[in-house]
């Protein structure tokens, strides 16, 4: 235990670590406890018959699903990118941008093939979506980020920003700025279909079917390939794997190209889905997979795909599980957060007097947070009801939140950050 000088000392020298931890400790203990009063109501909404029903939950988690591959597939061409150059390519979502809209124009001029042939029309407008968007994805590589290949890190992702408007610009001066609309799919694809239990619209479980596929063929493809082990090398060590015989440029080429390929099937599903395309379909898709990408852990191909499920059935889910708020909290609901917060207290406590440094601000946010807690718990919250307007329109909102409380929590993303040699600290 150390004495008050020795305390009053670690503060004055730690004030400004001090300050941002104990902030972070408010977030972080404020999103904790609305998302578990959201959770635990919403089941207690269910089971009070109040809630949604099963059928509807299957929707949701299926529509989930169907929306977190695609963002998988897109997030593969971050991490990619990340682990092999070691910057944020956020051009990427207008390669995803480019595959959608060349898909449309292919199923446009295929719209006979659309309704007696699918399949061989599918293949058509998947096959025409991925040199679209792979050829896109390698002219940005060459003409944009080559000649910074050896620049400072902040070049190369200023100039990123840049090729994604110039993208989103020059299509929209080809193509024009108008909604364009994909053919209406075929009857069976509108229809729900049985599956393992589940009655599931026929495009959703087309889309996930595909995404599964395509992540499947990448992994095999990454890990089993003579060039996916080249891929691995310069990724982990770019000056060794040139000392090895490895050509970089080449590897950096066909880097982009996968990535480019998975954002063209994804522009596919994604417009078929949802229909719609125009010059910014990629603009929102593109960042949420971006932070599907930093969710699963930058630079991790399981962590990208496992970051976008996650990220898609919390964007599905979000907006019923904020109905939960409704929830009316019970006495013994405030007798447990009571407790909890006294328990808080007394570990905080113990922490400020170890005088750990790098943890005050924690242990102070313990004693001054879990003070109010027990205050709260026995006093306001009994009885307490939120009902939030129009919570569907806030899905994009809840994902980011969700996203910055797990990685307060685990920085490193859900499966840990895949680095190369020089990016490690």
């Amino acid at each position: 235990m150390t004495t008050p000088n020795t305390l009053r000392r670690i503060l004055a020298l730690d004030a400004p670590t001090l300050a941002v931890d104990f902030f972070l400790f408010a977030l972080k203990a404020m999103l904790v406890f609305i998302g578990s009063w959201a959770v635990i109501g919403t089941v207690a909404l269910h089971v009070a018959g109040e809630g949604l029903t099963a059928a509807a939950w299957s929707d949701v988690v299926v529509g989930g699903l169907a929306q977190g591959f695609m963002y998988g597939l897109i997030a593969l061409g971050y991490s990619m990118v990340y682990g092999v150059l070691g910057f944020i390519n956020f051009a990427h979502g207008e390669v995803f941008m480019t595959g959608s809209m060349t898909g449309f124009f292919v199923a446009d001029a295929l719209a006979g093939l659309w309704e007696t042939a699918f399949p061989l029309a599918f293949g058509i407008v998947i096959l025409s979506s991925v040199a679209a968007s792979t050829a896109v994805a390698v002219i940005i590589e060459r003409i944009a980020y080559r000649p910074l290949r050896g620049a400072p890190r902040l070049i190369p992702l200023i100039t990123s920003i840049g090729m994604s408007f110039f993208v989103q610009y020059a299509v929209r001066g080809l193509v024009g700025d108008s909604f364009r609309t994909y053919p209406v799919l075929p009857e069976g694809l509108r229809d729900r279909v049985s599956f393992l239990g589940l009655e599931i619209e026929g495009i959703r479980l087309l889309v996930i079917v595909v995404a599964l596929a395509s992540m499947a063929g990448l992994w095999m493809f990454v890990n089993r390939s003579r060039t996916g082990r080249a891929i691995r090398a310069v990724s982990e060590d770019k000056e060794i794997a040139s000392l090895m015989g490895i050509d970089v440029n080449r590897v950096v080429v066909t880097t982009f190209a996968v990535g480019g390929a998975m954002a063209g099937i994804a522009g596919v599903l994604w417009a078929m889905l949802f229909r719609n395309v125009y010059f910014l379909t990629g603009f929102l898709p593109g960042i949420k997979a971006f932070t599907a990408a930093v969710l699963g852990g930058i630079g991790n191909l399981l962590g990208a795909m496992l970051g976008g499920v996650t990220l898609g059935l919390i964007e599905a889910s979000g907006p019923t599980l904020i109905g939960g708020l409704r929830w009316e909290l019970p006495i013994s609901m405030g007798i447990a957060v009571s407790a909890l917060s006294l328990f808080g207290v007394v570990w905080g406590l113990r922490i400020v007097r170890n005088a750990t440094p790098g943890r005050l601000g924690g242990g102070l946010g313990y004693v001054f947070f879990g003070a109010i807690g027990v205050v709260l718990g026995l006093v306001v919250l009994p009885g307490t009801t939120v009902t939030i307007p129009g919570a569907s329109q806030l899905k994009d909102m809840i994902a980011f939140l969700v996203l910055i409380g797990v990685l307060m929590i685990r920085p490193i993303g859900l499966l840990g950050e895949r680095l190369a040699v020089e990016e490690r600290v």
